[in-house]
């Protein structure tokens, strides 16, 4: 079968280190479906250990790479919005700097959408791993078809944003990546799904390994973080993406639960979110 060319889609920044970046782009590479361009921003000035990385794919892959350079970091919505504009193809395989996916992720989101060709999304199941990919501490499972999805929508993130390929006529319809801090992805998936009607699937299996770390809860409280997601759900709730009492649950929710001590929210996400 003749699958049509795709992009891959990754920013990096100078915090990433560089053997997460060089593990993250050689599994993309290595995919049983090769890309045809990879777009990879450099949002801001990066280390020189990250700078040699990016030089030594470049060179073993000629005209492949499409280095967007951003002089100051400005955020991942806006850097991630240059790369779909520059994309030279429809279907855009996404892909955070630090992780890892197995072979034939790319092979098989694109018999999805050959499958169904009024798909505009298509993600997975993600692994959550610490360290390396041996390590997986949970698996982060989202609804399958898409009136599943739309429903689960409604109170969390149904689609996984590194895990996604997605057309790329269907993200600047819906007003491509907006500037949304920590939720550039769950805004733009919305937009798409509730004010464009984008179809979305996701595969029922862990085709994705996402890198944590044993600070992953912390990062997910105090009051600042709880202030933001409430600020982001009320948005939801006011542009009709949710009903009020969608906005209750998880909006109030998550404010509650970011305000937990650490252990009571890891437990949380471990037994609840994660199941």
């Amino acid at each position: 079968m003749g699958y049509p060319n795709y992009s891959v889609l990754m920013s990096v920044y100078c915090k990433e280190k560089a053997q997460y970046l060089e593990y993250a782009i050689q599994s993309m590479l290595d995919q049983t479906i090769s890309p045809n361009e990879f777009i990879l921003i450099k949002d801001g000035p990066l280390t020189k250990e990250l700078d040699l990385v990016i030089e030594r794919f470049v060179s073993a892959n000629p005209g492949l790479f499409n280095i967007i350079v951003n002089e100051n970091n400005i955020g991942l919505g806006p850097a991630l919005a240059k790369g779909v504009i520059a994309s030279s193809n429809e279907l855009i395989a996404r892909m955070d700097s630090d992780d890892f996916v197995v072979e034939n992720r790319v092979e098989q989101q694109l018999k999805i959408f050959e499958s169904d060709s009024s798909l505009g999304v298509v993600g997975s199941f993600e692994s959550e791993f610490i360290d390396n990919i041996d390590n997986v501490v949970s698996v982060h499972r989202v609804p399958e078809k898409d009136d599943e999805i739309k429903k689960f929508m409604r109170r969390r993130c149904a689609v996984l944003h590194p895990t996604v390929i997605f057309k790329k006529s269907n993200v600047l319809a819906s007003g491509n990546y907006h500037d949304v801090r920590l939720y550039e992805d769950y805004d733009l998936f919305a937009r798409m799904i509730f004010e464009h009607d984008v179809k979305c699937y996701n595969i029922q299996d862990s085709l994705y390994y996402i890198r944590t770390s044993e600070d992953f809860f912390e990062r997910r409280g105090g009051y600042s973080y709880a202030k933001t997601a409430l600020k982001f759900k009320w948005t939801q709730f006011r542009k009709g993406h949710m009903s009020f009492a969608d906005f209750f649950i998880s909006g109030i929710g998550q404010f509650v639960v970011s305000c937990l001590p650490n252990e009571v929210r890891k437990i949380f996400y471990m037994k609840v979110l994660r199941g």
